[in-house]
């Protein structure tokens, strides 16, 4: 029984719902955002609110319908608001600009590296930070993780690319030449 997918998505002034058998898609402000169905889910609108209804009772379809019940108001303040991911670079001459719309690194390889923005991100660089804003917060997010994974923080001294709100543990390293 899941107590999340029986909360109802609360539409906000300015948004759209179109719902079809295959996809559900949302309108507003920002844009619009389309997402295909599980079969074992419906969808059903009412007087601004939308409910997520399981077609059968399995356990499969009680997770699903907490899924798609996020997913959906994930998308609703996507299209309203829109999403926000920071990352910074740590580390001694380590530099991102923004070039069009491309990100070029600088982080300690011999070569420069760079990434096209996906559609729908948008960045905005200051100094050794990278804000990146857009409308589907899974993209996003996959966005960020890509490129972090471009150079990871060291466990020992903490360089490389981290979310702006990561915590990291540091290894201590050697123990010296005196302890023997």
């Amino acid at each position: 029984m899941s107590r999340i997918g029986k909360k109802p998505v609360l539409l906000e002034k300015g948004v759209e719902v179109e719902i079809s058998d295959q996809a559900v898609v949302v309108k507003g402000p920002k844009g619009e955002i389309k997402r295909p169905l599980h079969p074992k889910i419906r969808l059903k609108k009412e007087d601004g609110k939308i409910l997520v209804e399981k077609v059968d009772e399995s356990k499969e379809a009680d997770g699903l319908q907490g899924l798609y019940r996020v997913l959906l108001n994930n998308m609703v303040i996507g299209v309203t608001k829109g999403f926000e991911k920071a990352l910074e670079l740590v580390g001694v001459g380590y530099k991102v600009e923004l070039k069009g719309k491309e990100l070029v690194f600088d982080v300690g390889y011999s070569h420069l590296v760079n990434v096209p923005l996906p559609e729908g991100i948008e960045a905005k660089v200051d100094k050794n930070r990278i804000t990146l804003t857009g409308r589907d917060k899974e993209a996003l997010g996959r966005f960020a993780a890509e490129l972090r994974a471009i150079r990871p923080p060291d466990s020992y001294k903490g360089k490389g690319i981290r979310y702006a709100n990561e915590q990291l543990r540091l290894k201590a390293g050697k123990a010296g030449k005196g302890s023997r």
